[in-house]
């Protein structure tokens, strides 16, 4: 019965230690569940953060492209009207342009005009002069003429 008795206490022993297996198998599992929650609830918070700095980066994305485009779109404007002023200062350069050269042309007509008018008058004049040249000449020839025959005759 010794060995009865001691295969009995070996068992208790077993049912002992399966019974504190038992309670540290529990134990592990609620441990195991309270650390799967406890990570699962970090895990929810950092996504909870992720999509915060998600939208954050978004939010920024979109409000600095914005004011890229704004600013963009300011000197855009800006080169336009400086464009527009630019080419409104060479019109206006180039139609003043326009009126001094055709003021000038008419300068020159009007004086090349003169000239000719004076060249024309200088012509006249030196014909006239010519004229009066060859018949102070004929009138001299005749003059002398005649007085050759004058004394000629009285000679004779």
């Amino acid at each position: 019965m010794h060995w009865f008795k001691t295969w009995k206490n070996k068992e208790i022993t077993v049912q002992q230690l399966m019974s504190h297996l038992d309670s540290i198998r529990k134990d592990m599992v609620i441990l195991e569940k309270s650390e799967f929650a406890n990570l699962r609830a970090e895990n929810e918070k950092m996504k909870v953060e992720l999509e915060q700095v998600k939208q954050l980066l978004l939010h920024e994305s979109s409000r600095i492209r914005a004011n890229n485009k704004l600013d963009i779109n300011l000197e855009r404007s800006r080169v336009t009207d400086l464009f527009s002023e630019i080419e409104k200062k060479v019109l206006e350069a180039t139609t003043e342009f326009n009126k001094k050269d055709t003021h000038i042309k008419g300068i020159i007509a009007g004086t090349s005009n003169k000239i000719d008018i004076e060249i024309a008058s200088l012509k006249t004049l030196m014909e006239s002069n010519k004229l009066d040249t060859i018949r102070y000449l004929a009138a001299t020839v005749f003059s002398c003429l005649a007085m050759s025959l004058g004394f000629y005759s009285l000679w004779k």
